[in-house]
């Protein structure tokens, strides 16, 4: 019995020891200092769900500007108010996937006449415009200490107050009847090499695509490769949706490239099988398409909070990935971009860049010589 209290003491002693190495920076804030830290800063900060939830069953409504399909939004406020029953009244509104639609909604919210809305998308080119209209929650604090249930990444590292609930992979789409599979570029040089000289492949003038090499890659070195690109001669083309389709019909043979949710959408409905796709290391990867933000005028902020956490859990994304499709956010680990990109070596377009690709867009397009579609 001796020997046994002796070995405790000696374990009390050795685990106390160890507590006591431990810096105090380490540990998580308390949820209380966290709060004190966010106002000090000007942002609102819950320091429990459940006060969260509690404003939310006072307001018992939510209104949503989206960028999601319209075949989103019925599971996600089923799933949503199955989760919350007590916000009875959800309201989603799609914005149609255009700059100019993007641009109608930013004035509207600018003039004051987006009161109604609770949350809107922030479009990729005009994102830092959207700045001064929106609530200052701190959520990456609250993402932080498990008071909101999201992955920290997927929220603006400096606003904290915007949530990325989608991801884009960059593929490249080819016609596997007019270009076999070994003969598909393995890696991005080889859209240079002699034998892809002269319309032989198709890239859009709008080159979201290469500048998600940027990342990876450098400012002027993907420059350089599109100097490279644009004296092969390619088919100059505009809209990745019907480029993929002509792909599909044997229009063209092989296209710098589409979305793998795109991709897998138009092979879905390719009755030949000949349209195939290959990912390529550095695959760029857009880890904010948008974001999702909680206007200041919002009537039903705690609720607002919810909807976001709801689309950033496994259920959320779940449903994201079978109607978007397959545009889950690549920090879901159970996500189809999750997998599909394991292993992989990315280029990845993260907040930093986020509000810079417009500027390297602009620059390719310089680089590739101001192109025109040709169609």
């Amino acid at each position: 019995m001796k020997i046994r209290l002796f070995s405790r003491a000696i374990l009390f002693v050795i685990l106390a020891s160890a507590s006591a190495s431990v810096p105090a920076s380490s540990a998580a804030p308390a949820p209380s200092q966290a709060r004190q830290e966010a106002e000090a800063k000007g942002y609102i900060f819950y320091p429990s769900h459940d006060e969260i939830v509690a404003g939310a069953k006072k307001e018992g409504k939510l209104r949503v500007n989206t960028g999601l399909e319209v075949p989103n939004h019925k599971p996600l406020i089923n799933g949503f108010k199955q989760r919350y029953p007590f916000i009875t009244d959800i309201q989603i509104e799609e914005i149609p996937g255009s700059p100019e639609a993007y641009q109608r909604v930013l004035l509207q919210i600018k003039s004051g006449e987006a009161k109604g809305w609770d949350i809107t998308l922030t479009y990729l080119d005009f994102i830092n415009e959207y700045i001064p209209y929106l609530m200052k929650h701190d959520i990456v604090g609250m993402a932080k200490l498990g008071i909101l249930k999201i992955d920290p990444r997927m929220v603006h590292p400096a606003e904290r107050n915007m949530v990325s609930v989608t991801s884009s992979l960059t593929v490249i789409p080819y016609n596997r009847k007019l270009i076999p599979d070994d003969k598909v570029p393995a890696k991005w040089e080889d859209f240079l090499k002699p034998e892809f000289k002269g319309r032989k492949f198709v890239t859009d003038v709008r080159p979201i695509q290469v500048a998600g090499l940027v990342p990876a890659w450098g400012l002027e070195k993907t420059l350089d490769f599109a100097r490279k690109l644009a004296a092969q001669e390619p088919i100059w083309t505009r809209g990745a949706t019907r480029t993929t389709t002509a792909v599909a019909v044997g229009e063209y043979s092989l296209y710098l490239g589409t979305n793998y949710g795109s991709i897998n959408r138009a092979m879905s409905k390719d009755p030949t099988g000949n349209l195939n796709y290959r990912i390529i290391e550095p695959a760029p990867i857009r880890v904010v398409n948008g974001a999702c933000a909680i206007l200041k005028t919002a009537d039903h902020p705690h609720a607002a909070l919810l909807w976001l956490e709801y689309l950033a859990s496994p259920e959320g994304q779940e449903i994201i990935d079978k109607y978007e499709p397959l545009k889950g956010s690549v920090y879901a680990p159970t996500s189809a971009l999750a997998q599909v990109t394991r292993g992989k070596k990315l280029s990845v377009v993260d907040w930093d860049h986020f509000t810079k690709v417009q500027e390297y867009e602009s620059q390719i397009v310089a680089a590739f010589g101001f192109p025109k579609a040709d169609k």
